[in-house]
């Protein structure tokens, strides 16, 4: 299965808008915090039919709309800071901080890790744990990108919008 990771909109909807027809060969999107506003999320929450697992980040102001917008949808659960998820037998956790994202691919328990926060791509192993940044889907930093997770084959590739 490939799963679709993305961070850090910032309610940059026009990028969003670019990015859901290319997801369409996902079967699970994560997604590593700062919406921003809960329109954000409800885009993607119409845009995207498979499970949508979310967290919360730094500049997520208004989590009770965002819980409200998350509950409206079936397919899509928003998580607190962190959330352990298994999809295609593999064992995932997410998280938007780095340090945290770090702190859980280094302790071994997971097939891949995400974070978000810095808006920079990043890849890296330790042990068997791939640990990744997709970068930013805003595009305020550098160019905009998201990544697709294989399960299948443990790979990561980032994906520029």
């Amino acid at each position: 299965m490939l799963v679709a990771v993305l961070s850090d909109t910032h309610d940059n909807i026009w990028n969003v808008a670019k990015v859901m027809p290319r997801l369409q060969e996902a079967g699970a999107l994560l997604f590593l915090g700062d919406f921003c506003a809960p329109f954000t999320l409800q885009a993607l929450a119409t845009g995207f039919n498979g499970p949508i697992h979310c967290i919360l980040g730094n500049n997520d102001g208004d989590p009770l709309l965002l819980s409200r917008v998350a509950g409206r949808a079936p397919h899509v659960q928003l998580h607190q800071v962190v959330a352990t998820i298994e999809l295609d037998g593999r064992k995932i956790a997410i998280a938007h901080y780095p340090q945290v994202g770090e702190a859980l691919a280094r302790c071994g328990l997971y097939d891949a890790v995400f974070s978000g926060h810095t808006h920079e791509r990043k890849l890296e192993r330790f042990g068997h744990t791939l640990w990744a940044n997709p970068g930013e889907v805003m595009g305020r930093f550098g160019q905009p990108s998201f990544g697709l997770y294989d399960t299948a084959t443990g790979e990561f590739r980032f994906v520029e919008i």
